[in-house]
Parts: structure tokens; sequence; C-alpha cells
């Protein structure tokens, strides 16, 4: 998070990325169960704020186009949630989003937008709130909030609220990409062949790529099959990655982004250049994970 002279804070919200997606269960008001390994990228959306005489949001970058910038977008959503419970802290301000993640892409930009506003509007009002109570704040806003404030490799287990950290988890090389197709997260659910699937393996010590892909092998995203039948182009984006030789690849959450390992960082900057020849309308990207506390 960084402070301007003018005393803008400034921050990334990070694509999110499903590692493995087990979908173990469904609640009786209809959420589905998740167990799930989540890691977060260098790459993402930038959110800045900063105190205003009246409040307002724009957008910018290459997807910030025709997105609303009312309170159906969360990130307005996430100002007004936190102005409702800390009113007189909550002066007006400017937010300005730089959007560089696809919309509906299955890499949880609205939700990181979400927990990158929350993150930056409590430090810029000077609000002290507790990480617990800050994730309870955002669950109304989505499943997933709760998961990006927290930015680090983690286990989320239920809706997407009980989240277990890893503390160790080796740096992945990565490549995203998304041919342009947009899933319903809705849709993909309602079509899901099956909802009682097992959790996830249990989680050995991980200290190498390959222990990873090991891992992950023995894994799935279980909403795959869904979104395929939903939007069969998504082979097109996974078949382009198997090409560039990777670890692995797989889809990640509901979809249309799909993701690969690499060996280093060198090796996923070629197929990302590869890929970025091949396909020029598609977004692509080489990135690599977070790591604790970086």
């Amino acid at each position: 998070m960084l402070a301007s002279p003018d005393h803008t804070i400034s921050l990334i919200a990070p694509a999110k990325i499903n590692l493995a997606l087990h979908v173990t269960g469904r609640r009786e008001d209809g959420y589905h169960l998740l167990d799930s390994l989540v890691v977060f990228a260098r790459f993402g959306d930038r959110l800045s704020v900063r105190k205003a005489a009246a409040d307002s949001f724009t957008l910018s970058g290459p997807y910030g186009t025709g997105l609303p910038v009312d309170d159906t977008n969360l990130v307005v959503r996430a100002r007004d949630a936190l102005r409702r419970q800390y009113g007189e802290q909550a002066t007006p301000v400017a937010i300005h989003l730089e959007k560089h993640l696809p919309v509906a892409s299955g890499i949880g930009g609205g939700s990181s937008d979400a927990a990158a506003a929350l993150r930056a509007l409590t430090a810029l009002w000077g609000i002290d709130v507790s990480p617990v109570k800050l994730a309870a704040l955002g669950l109304p806003l989505g499943a997933d909030v709760p998961m990006c404030l927290h930015g680090e490799t983690l286990i989320a287990r239920g809706i997407g609220e009980d989240i277990e950290r890893i503390a160790a988890f080796p740096r992945l090389p990565l490549v995203l990409v998304n041919n342009g197709v947009t899933v319903s997260t809705p849709q993909v659910f309602s079509v899901l062949a099956r909802r009682d699937n097992p959790p996830l393996p249990r989680l050995p010590s991980l200290t190498c790529l390959d222990d990873i892909c090991t891992y992950l092998g023995q894994t799935e995203n279980h909403l795959f099959a869904a979104t395929e039948t939903l939007a069969p182009s998504i082979n097109d984006s996974m078949q382009a990655l198997r090409d560039t030789n990777p670890l692995m690849a797989r889809m990640s959450g509901s979809g249309g982004t799909c993701f690969a390992i690499y060996p280093d960082d060198e090796t996923a900057e070629t197929a990302a250049t590869r890929l970025r020849q091949s396909q020029p309308s598609w977004f692509v990207v080489a990135t690599s994970t977070t790591v604790e506390g970086n």
C-alpha cells in the first residue's frame, strides 16, 4: 500500500487464482460449499483513494470501459458498507480504479477490487478494525472478498469464508490467458453434474514446483466440465497453454481465465510472448504469485 504526497493511497487488487477447486456440498440457502487452494498474482487492477470535497468513482484501463460506476459496482458497495459502519470517520473520497483484469473471468477481479477498497479506505479514514471484523463486513459483498482481503496463499472452505493460511508456499511463475469468453458463475453452478465431491487431499509440505504439480495432479477444478458445457471455447485457451509445454495448465474459478505454471520466469515470459503473437486479441499476462510478506 503506497501513500503519495497528496495523501492518495494506492494499491494493487491482485488476480485471485484457484489452483484447485473442489465442490463439496450445498447449503439449504443455495450457496455451494467449496474447498479451494488459492494463490494471488503480482498482476491485477490498481485502486487509488484520496479525500475529496464530494464522493466520486472513476474508471480507466483496458477493461474499465462500460463498467458501472453506481452502487452496482462492488467498489462503491464496499465504500458504502464502511460508511454505514463508521459514518463519522467516513468523509467524502475520490476513488479511481485502473481495470487491468477481464470482467467475469474467474480470477476474482470484482471481489479483489472490493477488498482493495476496504483496505485503502480503512487506512485513509484511520479506521481501526480487526481483520476478522473487516472480513465479516466484506462477506455480504461476495463470498470471495474475505480471501481477497487476506491476499496470500490459503485454503478456503465453506462458501469461502473459512480460511486456512498457508505459511510456506513456493513462488509460481505463471501465464494467465483469457480468450474473451465470459461465464456466469451462477449458471456454471446450475449445471454441475455433482455437488458432493471429496475435499482437497491433505496439503503436504510443498517446497518446490515439482511438489506443487504432484499435489495438484491429485486435485481438480470441479467447475471445468460445467463451464466447458456452457462455453466450449474455454478449450481453446487450455489447448493454447498446453502447446507452450508448461508444467501444468488449468482453468481458474468458473472461467473463463486459464493459467499455466512454468519452471521459471523466463519460460513464462517466452510462452506469453508466443501466445500474444498467435492470439493478439486475447488477454495474456506473464506474472508470478506473491509469497508471504511480499
